[in-house]
């Protein structure tokens, strides 16, 4: 269903060409944007030669699959393998001449590269016996309403549609320019909440109890709005209060709340007798040598599909549950981290210097320090971005504690996120002495039962200043 001018959904506003003035939001849009995402025909330069990020267009690959993309990483490339903050694979260290070379491996494969506005589902899609709602359908028939769309709208390069049907890893944490998300009616029938610019605790709602064909309109008329506006405009400046009444979004109608996500690392249950194994490159980076030697044992104790999910993490299926402790065992030799617990899973590393040609020191080694030096703060309850410079390309939204790199030393950050004002700074040599500095405010300061996040939140950010001013 292609929403034109003057149409009306069920229930539901749509678009013409006069509101789109209204529809967009008073802040003006932002002077300076990120470049497009690098992909194989747009591969991104980075301090360590080329970089390739790509999806699937499959829910997953095979063990062969995924054994060739090692493969081809390793033979075009420097063998760096990165799964991201959303799933994706990136292969690092591509030389100019050795990209035709990679695609062509990548071809013969059988992986095809997801390509046009991205629509993100939850890893789980189709096996997850808690989901409501078949996410991938939805996004395989909103794509070809987009891709049947003449003319095209043109879209901001990192806009992102989210559609979550549900189940034990949704995609609540992640955020989408436009969000649709599944919830129950009163007669146990899936409906779609319809919110923008943001995570699901943060998207502002527009829409609430629409049918999969109205959920499809929607997106398409907020995608041609967006288009009509001008390439770099984004769900953010959208104005919510218009969109409401257009689409007379009524908050009572909005599905029952849902259960949270679990974490992707560790045994999740699929059903009665399903499970899958999602595993966690440490610091979200592998060698192609490392992954292929854990492959040849995957693939010999049963794997039968290899998908990536949220939070840079591999999920394995089809492994039974007395072949899965021996491939969790093997698998934490190879480079991952297995269990939803280890801390070095609450440390989130950029690429770092050496790789990045922006960051202004070596994260990842940092991130394996703070592991070592300040356990305290790696309980669970919060998470600490090691970002080499102000981009936050690892995790572009808050967290509790961002360690900045900057010309000079490290920038440290309280509830923010990497380009937010720091409340203290440390010098260059002084890294390791800030970092056990932290840790040891939380072990000195924490109350019984009290969290890292907790402890911090209530010592304040004064606190944590004045502290590492004394280091």
């Amino acid at each position: 269903m292609v929403v034109t001018d003057g149409q009306r959904m069920e229930g539901q506003a749509c678009f013409s060409q006069e509101n789109i003035d209204r529809l967009v939001g008073a802040s003006p849009l932002p002077s300076m944007v990120r470049g497009a995402c690098p992909s194989l025909s747009t591969p991104m330069q980075t301090g360590d030669g080329l970089l390739v990020r790509l999806r699937p267009t499959t829910p997953g690959l095979t063990v062969a699959q995924v054994r060739a993309l090692a493969e081809a990483a390793e033979m075009h490339g420097n063998g760096l393998i990165e799964i991201t903050a959303r799933g994706n694979f990136q292969l690092r260290g591509m030389r100019p001449q050795s990209v035709d070379g990679l695609a062509a491996d990548i071809d013969r494969a059988g992986i095809i590269p997801e390509s046009g506005v991205t629509i993100e589902v939850p890893p789980l899609n189709g096996l997850d016996s808690l989901e409501i709602a078949d996410a991938r359908d939805i996004a395989t028939r909103l794509r070809k309403v987009i891709d049947a769309l003449a003319p095209a709208p043109l879209l901001a390069a990192k806009l992102a549609i989210i559609i979550d049907g549900g189940g034990r890893l949704t995609l609540d944490g992640l955020s989408a320019d436009i969000r649709l998300r599944a919830g129950m009616s009163a007669d146990d029938a899936h409906l779609w909440t319809l919110s923008i610019a943001g995570t699901a605790a943060t998207a502002k709602p527009i829409a609430a109890a629409l049918s999969d064909e109205q959920a499809i309109a929607a997106v398409i008329a907020l995608l041609q709005t967006l288009g009509d506006v001008g390439p770099r405009a984004r769900g953010r400046d959208l104005d919510a209060e218009v969109l409401r009444e257009q689409f007379q979004f009524d908050e009572a109608k909005m599905g029952d709340a849902r259960g949270p996500s679990v974490s992707p690392v560790g045994v999740i249950q699929l059903d009665e007798t399903r499970n899958a194994l999602g595993l966690r490159p440490s610091f979200g980076q592998i060698h192609a040598a490392d992954l292929r030697r854990f492959l040849a044992v995957a693939e010999m104790a049963g794997v039968s599909e290899i998908r990536t999910a949220w939070d840079h993490t591999l999920l394995l299926l089809g492994l039974t549950p007395s072949a899965m402790e021996h491939v969790r065992t093997v698998a934490a030799s190879c480079g991952f981290r297995t269990r939803a617990d280890d801390p070095a899973n609450y440390a989130i590393p950029c690429s770092g210097a050496g790789a990045c040609a922006s960051a202004h020191y070596a994260t990842r080694q940092a991130a394996t320090d703070l592991v070592d030096i300040a356990p305290e703060l790696l309980d669970g309850s919060l998470k600490v971005h090691l970002s080499g410079c102000g981009k936050g390309c690892a995790h572009p939204g808050q967290t509790t504690l961002v360690i900045v790199g900057a010309a000079t030393g490290y920038g440290i950050v309280v509830n923010g996120s990497a380009s937010s004002e720091p409340v203290a700074y440390i010098g260059k040599e002084k890294l390791k002495s800030g970092l056990a500095e932290l840790g040891r405010l939380v072990r000195n300061n924490k109350a019984a039962g009290e969290s890292a996040q907790q402890c911090l939140k209530r010592l304040g950010r004064d606190a944590i200043a004045t502290a590492l001013r004394q280091e």
